[in-house]
């Protein structure tokens, strides 16, 4: 399945039904008197988060969203019918926007989180509304409210707890599938991840969700590359897990990249916890570890880890710092398998 995470959506509230102008005709009924009933009420559009999706790739062959419009009113009374409400499906953690790509309307981040975002018209009084001692027989009636018509932008923010920072080919496809039951693209090469994946990863009987976010080089905030497009999605995260290759000849310089970067997007990104790991020590001797673990830390001003994903050294360690990181009410426990009866 592509993953898709902003697209534009174009929707439509329904039309209320107008009201109805009739009169009682019976026989042997002199004055039957108005009896024009109302317009029904017309369909609203409404977005839902629901399980089950991580991409907005059905609204790239949808994009029209147009409620059903209210019935109008009948004679004796009646009502019309109300229009069939319209319910978007979304995944949690969707923005939806407004056409300007800036007002937030909502943030859809709950599971069955419903938002009204274009309210049906009200149907029309019919001229049995209208009556009075002084109007008996009135010949007016209203005709229905008009729908909404909205264009709207739903961007995708992945729910993660952890996300993957880094160069490309600094590891973090390969710490994701090290850690995960992910499988994401890893090669010999250096190359870029073209989508984020997601990887459940679980230490110590806890389980909690990492976001594989795809590279970014210099220059990214200026529109290069990929260009920052995808950091929207480690806005949510709890901890952020930077990933340094061990074997790059300019590993100080890789890391201010980065940073660089972070600061340039903006909010409170380059603010969050922030785990810095030095990454593939399985190609270093005792002598390259300390050194460039020596000139990480004066630059970064705090600890820095080790880690090989493809020898899974210390990858535990890093696990522990992550989960360290992470609030209590984020984490879900790993289900305790039952044992099963001894048998003979």
């Amino acid at each position: 399945m592509k993953f898709l995470d902003l697209t534009k959506v174009y929707i439509r509230s329904g039309a209320g039904g107008n009201g109805c102008i009739s009169f009682r005709r019976e026989k042997y009924i002199e004055y039957g008197g108005p009896d024009g009933g109302d317009g029904g009420t017309g369909g609203s559009v409404w977005a839902e988060a629901v399980d089950g999706l991580n991409t907005l790739i059905d609204f790239r062959y949808q994009q029209h969203f147009f409620a059903k419009n209210g019935q109008g009113g009948m004679g004796k009374q009646r009502t019309g019918k109300d229009g069939d409400d319209i319910v978007l499906r979304v995944p949690v953690g969707t923005e939806i926007l407004d056409e300007d790509q800036e007002t937030v309307i909502a943030d859809m981040t709950e599971l069955g989180q419903r938002v009204e975002l274009a309210k049906g018209g009200n149907g029309g009084w019919g001229n049995l509304h209208f009556k009075s001692a002084t109007n008996q027989a009135p010949r007016r009636a209203n005709p229905g409210q008009d729908g909404v018509e909205r264009t709207l932008w739903l961007r995708l923010k992945l729910i993660a707890d952890v996300g993957l920072l880094g160069l490309p080919n600094a590891g973090k496809s390969t710490f994701l599938a090290t850690t995960s039951n992910a499988r994401p693209k890893i090669a010999d090469y250096p190359f870029t991840t073209l989508h984020p994946n997601l990887g459940v990863v679980g230490v110590d009987n806890v389980e909690f969700v990492v976001a594989d976010i795809p590279g970014l080089i210099e220059g990214a905030s200026e529109g290069r590359g990929l260009g920052d497009l995808f950091l929207g999605h480690v806005e949510r995260c709890a901890v952020l897990l930077h990933l340094i290759d061990g074997t790059s000849e300019t590993v100080v310089e890789d890391y201010q990249t980065i940073i660089t970067e972070l600061e340039a997007y903006g909010g409170d990104l380059a603010d969050k916890p922030r785990i810095t790991v030095l990454n593939k020590i399985d190609a270093l001797d005792e002598e390259e570890r300390a050194t460039a673990r020596k000139e990480l830390e004066k630059s970064s001003g705090g600890p820095v880890m080790l880690m090989s994903g493809v020898a899974r050294e210390g990858v535990t360690d890093v696990l522990r710092a992550l989960r360290a990181q992470i609030d209590d009410d984020r984490i879900r426990q790993r289900p305790v398998a039952e044992e099963e009866p001894w048998r003979p």
